[in-house]
C-alpha cells in the first residue's frame, strides 16, 4: 500500500511528521506500507511553518496515485503568509486532492489539513472534524462537523487538532494492517491514544 504525505510550504511539522513516523514504524514491523514524504509540484526543498526544510522524496501524480494520501494542515487559524490557507487560495493543492479522490485515492487529513479537503469540494454534506479554531469555517464549507478525535467516512478520514494525527494515524495502521500492528507501535512510540475514533455508518 503506497502512502504519500503531502508536504508544502507553512505545512505544520507535527501535523506531517508525527503520522509519518508511525506509519514508517507500522512498515518497519512488517505492515505492506511504503510511505513516502512527497510534494504537489517538482521542487528541492519544502520550508514548513517553524524553519524545518524537508526534501519531498517525490511529487503527486493523479496518473498513479496512491492508496492513500495524508494531508497536514498549518497557518490556518492565523492566516499565515504560507499554510494551509495560502495553499487554498492558491488552488492548486485542491484541484490535484480532488483528481486523486477521483482517480481511487483515500484521503486522511490533520488538523486544518481537512480545509485543503474541503476546499476541494469533497466534504460537502460529509462528516469531518478539523483544529478547533477552523470549526466554523469547515462547518461554512458545507462539511458535517463531528466532534471526536478522528472522524472516519470511508475514503475520506479526518482529525482534529495537531497531536491528533497520532491519533490518525495509528487509526489508519489498526484499519489497514490489523489491530495487533497499532497496538505494536504505540508500544515502540510509548504513547497511548485519545480520544473518540467516529465511523461512519457503512464506511470502508
Amino acid at each position: 500500500m503506497r502512502i504519500d504525505v503531502l508536504i508544502y510550504p507553512g505545512f505544520d511539522e507535527l501535523d506531517a511528521i508525527a503520522p509519518f513516523e508511525v506509519l514508517k514504524k507500522a512498515a518497519a514491523g512488517g505492515a505492506d506500507f511504503a510511505v513516502r514524504l512527497v510534494s504537489g509540484s517538482p521542487c528541492d526543498e519544502v520550508v514548513a511553518a517553524n524553519g524545518l526544510r524537508v526534501r519531498p522524496e517525490a511529487v503527486l501524480d493523479p496518473s498513479a496515485p496512491p492508496e492513500l494520501v495524508l494531508v497536514p494542515g498549518g497557518g490556518w487559524v492565523d492566516r499565515a503568509a504560507a499554510g494551509a490557507r495560502a495553499e487554498v487560495e492558491r488552488g492548486e493543492v485542491p484541484a490535484l486532492l480532488a483528481e486523486l479522490y477521483r482517480a481511487g485515492s483515500t484521503i486522511a487529513a490533520v488538523c486544518t489539513g481537512t480545509m485543503l479537503v474541503a476546499a476541494a469540494g469533497l466534504l460537502r454534506g460529509r462528516p469531518a472534524v478539523t483544529h478547533h479554531g477552523a470549526i466554523d469555517d469547515l462547518r461554512a464549507a458545507g462539511a458535517t462537523v463531528v466532534r471526536a478525535r478522528v472522524v472516519d467516512a470511508g475514503r475520506l478520514i479526518t482529525a482534529g487538532g495537531v497531536t491528533s494525527g497520532l491519533d490518525l494515524a495509528l487509526w489508519l495502521v489498526e484499519r489497514f494492517a490489523g489491530p495487533a500492528a497499532a497496538v505494536s507501535v504505540e508500544a515502540r512510540l510509548e504513547y497511548e491514544r485519545r480520544g473518540t475514533v467516529w465511523r461512519a455508518p457503512g464506511a470502508t
